[in-house]
């Protein structure tokens, strides 16, 4: 039997958010608590993230560690995925909202949508 691997994941973090709130005392914090301290966890492992890219042109470039760079992007997923359960999505409705917004988003780069500015038939500077 195959195992859904993002619901998986789903469980994986809700059971390591629910472990993490008993031990740390924080049944108190709101979801939009929540949602705000994932966000800005998001954004705190991307900085760390961009520095394993060796991004910084005022320094000597160095080698990517490879390894490194994936912890960090796991990372980055740890919190989306919380980020998602506070905001009320199961791994179910990330991927339906997921794929009816890659539709719209090849719609709109193909000229397909009503929202303006997208289409690269209209690009005329050619970047």
């Amino acid at each position: 039997m195959r195992v859904d691997k993002l619901n998986r994941i789903f469980a994986m973090q809700k059971e390591l958010d629910s472990d993490i709130i008993a031990l740390r005392k924080l049944e108190s914090i709101s979801s939009q608590e929540w949602i705000q301290k994932d966000v800005l966890a998001i954004v705190a492992e991307l900085g760390e993230l961009l520095n394993e890219t060796s991004f910084k042109w005022w320094k000597n470039p160095k080698e990517i560690n490879i390894a490194a760079l994936q912890e960090e992007i796991v990372d980055v997923l740890h919190f989306f995925i919380s980020l998602c359960i506070h905001a009320g999505l199961n791994a179910d409705s990330l991927f339906e909202l997921y794929a009816a917004k890659n539709i719209e988003n090849f719609d709109r780069q193909h000229g397909r949508s009503d929202k303006p500015g997208y289409s690269a038939m209209d690009n005329e500077a050619g970047y």
